[in-house]
């Protein structure tokens, strides 16, 4: 998020920051978002979370840099503790222009950040599998990631209101039981056939392949503040994903899905999830534990563990956030927020 140094509120400078980025060498780019007061940083190709975390240092360091020389400050979270999304400045871009002439209010209330990992896939066959494979962990991810528990100056009682406002957007959550690659490829170009879609980038799931890319892409979790925990949902994701046996991946529970991402949207790291064997109600610090330990010895062999060790399963960088607000108001959370994400 683009903040005004003084005053700490969202401000529409996305253009200034690209333009000055485009003067350095980064190991990434600066882009735009949806709203002029966001910049997406996206690193390039890394060969390892290591390499994506410190690829993300540096674009944090090099943003951060050009919105201070600029009279601004940078922070990350999943959503700005006082401004309202819905009075956002639309960045210039005809389609975000019309996204907003489409989805309408839907779309002005997306004020809000996410984390997306891309992690490479050998083929289009085990990409699919692996979706369906992880597809059932990732209300833990959420609910690890919690970080927008304010919205428009309100705690609303959300642990994510940036989950929340995501599945206010068509084609949202998680993507319907396809059963094969193949069967998410026909869906896609029919829907884009029909003129619902141009393009498969506007199925907001909080998963979905990346044939341009040729990865899976997972939209999961919350924008963390932290570099250290972004680098260790990207080495937990990564791992889960290595971890997959594709062989023996079947269609997850859409149910179960569903009912534990609303868990994890509305407690964060106090939820009762549904175990992913579908059998028994597990807090989320025991199903984190007993996830870190069935990636740990795939962690070890990509030289991740030590990433891995930045989570704190009992909590979330959200109640940090209530916590300030609480005792110290607003404009204080935002100072924190600024703070940690150059810290």
């Amino acid at each position: 998020m683009i903040l005004d140094a003084e005053t700490l509120a969202l401000s529409p400078a996305v253009e200034l920051l690209i333009r000055a980025s485009e003067k350095l060498e980064l190991p990434g780019r600066l882009k735009t978002e949806l709203f002029a007061s966001i910049v997406e940083l996206n690193t390039d190709i890394c060969d390892s979370v290591g390499g994506a975390h410190e690829a993300l240092r540096q674009l944090r360091r090099a943003a951060g840099r050009i919105a201070e020389e600029n009279g601004l400050r940078i922070a990350a979270a999943g959503s700005h503790p006082f401004s309202d999304p819905e009075e956002q400045e639309i960045a210039a871009d005809p389609r975000y222009k019309e996204f907003v002439g489409f989805a309408g209010v839907s779309a002005r209330r997306q004020g809000v950040s996410g984390l997306h990992v891309h992690v490479g896939m050998p083929t289009a066959e085990a990409c699919y599998a692996t979706l369906e494979g992880i597809l059932p962990w990732l209300p833990l991810m959420l609910a690890l990631s919690a970080n927008s528990p304010y919205l428009a100056g309100r705690a609303t009682g959300l642990a994510s209101n940036r989950a929340e406002v995501l599945a206010q957007l068509p084609r949202a959550g998680a993507p319907p039981a396809f059963g094969s690659y193949e069967a998410w490829e026909g869906f896609v170009e029919r829907l884009i056939g029909l003129r619902l879609a141009d393009d498969y980038t506007r199925f907001w799931w909080d998963v979905r392949p990346h044939p341009r890319f040729g990865t899976l892409e997972i939209r999961m979790p919350d924008q963390p503040t932290s570099l250290a925990v972004t680098a260790a949902l990207a080495a937990l994701l990564q791992a889960l994903c290595a971890a997959v046996d594709v062989e023996l991946t079947r269609p997850a529970e859409r149910g179960d899905y569903a009912q534990n991402r609303w868990a994890a949207l509305r407690f964060g790291a106090g939820a009762e999830l549904i175990h992913p064997d579908g059998t028994r109600l597990v807090r989320v610090p025991e199903l984190a534990r007993e996830l870190l330990e069935l990636v740990g010895p795939v962690a070890e062999r990509l030289g991740t563990t030590d990433q891995l060790a930045a989570l704190d399963p009992s909590t979330c960088e959200g109640e940090r956030q209530l916590e300030l607000g609480r005792r110290e108001g607003l404009e204080v959370v935002c100072a924190d927020l600024v703070e940690r994400t150059l810290r």
